[in-house]
């Protein structure tokens, strides 16, 4: 057992377009972090939340809920101290609260020297990640995982991670908030079946060009029928924000998670800059600011630091 640990876990793109709940994929820079102090007593402190909006009140804050998801698996009471650092946007489509629920749950584990696998650290984010956004693992895999991960089964924890040659990905993100709530509210209780063979299609495809290395066949598979034609009404600016990255030669795009920002991919050789500004002006265009951001996969998934 150590007196503190620190861990980071990395944003990721929830669906990655059709794969609603089911695909996922960790994204290169920005992340948050979780910082763990041993305390005397039992207690369970947040100290800093990382942001004004977020609750310190440790059975409402993702990372500690996590945190004490860990101590309880291994049957330990020692008390822990909370400091969040936030790299990732509120409400941003970016999974924020997954990637603390994964730090939380990876600093306890390494505070606690417990050595749970993977499956066990994603059961105990998931306690962190239900508070707030429903019990589903396509951020929280990848960012425990890294790069591009299927989800088969959350109960129980079934998850796959994907081959997947390197690729660009611009993430623009306007200025906007959706709750992942209000977004999942959105869903359709059931689909036409022809809706759901095309989805099911679809992401066989994206998991068929990941694993083959073919990414026309993975840019086919990148059309979600199910949650992007119901979240673009709540989201202004992003259907032509998706036409001009696809125009601009984008190998997809769509919504990152439950928005409001939008992710597209390309080729190592392509302009992204080119499409991260074609997106951009599309948001101008429909009266809304929007920064973007180019960078890459993230293959290491959290880790200690």
């Amino acid at each position: 057992m150590h007196d503190h640990a620190t861990a980071f876990a990395p944003g990721s793109i929830g669906n990655v377009g059709p794969g609603l709940d089911i695909l996922g994929l960790a994204i290169a820079g920005a992340g948050d972090t979780v910082e763990i102090a041993r305390m005397d007593g039992t207690a369970m402190v947040v100290d800093d939340a990382g942001h004004p909006d977020l609750p310190t009140d440790p059975t409402a804050n993702t990372a500690a809920i996590a945190a004490a998801a860990v101590r309880s698996a291994v049957g330990s009471s020692i008390g822990m101290r909370l400091r969040i650092t936030k790299g990732l946007p509120l409400s941003g489509g970016q999974g924020g609260s997954a990637a603390s629920a994964v730090a939380g749950a990876v600093a306890a584990n390494a505070l606690l020297d417990a050595g749970l696998d993977s499956a066990a650290l994603l059961a105990c984010a998931l306690e962190g990640e239900a508070a707030v956004a429903g019990r589903h693992l396509d951020n929280l895999a990848p960012s425990l995982l890294g790069g591009l991960v299927l989800v088969r089964s959350v109960s129980p924890v079934d998850v796959v991670r994907l081959p997947l040659p390197p690729l660009q990905v611009i993430l623009v993100h306007p200025d906007q908030r959706l709750r992942t709530r209000d977004a999942r509210a959105a869903l359709p209780a059931s689909v036409p079946r022809e809706v759901a063979l095309q989805q099911a299609a679809n992401i066989a495809a994206m998991v068929a060009g990941a694993c083959l290395g073919d990414l026309e066949l993975l840019s086919r598979g990148i059309d979600d029928r199910i949650a992007e034609p119901v979240r673009a009404s709540l989201l202004p600016g992003f259907a032509a924000a998706r036409r001009a990255a696809l125009d601009a030669g984008a190998l997809g795009s769509s919504i990152s998670g439950a928005g409001p920002t939008a992710f597209a991919l390309a080729r190592l050789d392509d302009d992204a800059s080119r499409i991260a500004s074609a997106m951009v002006a599309a948001y101008l265009e429909a009266g809304l600011m929007a920064h973007a951001t180019i960078t890459g996969i993230d293959d290491e998934g959290a880790r200690r630091r």
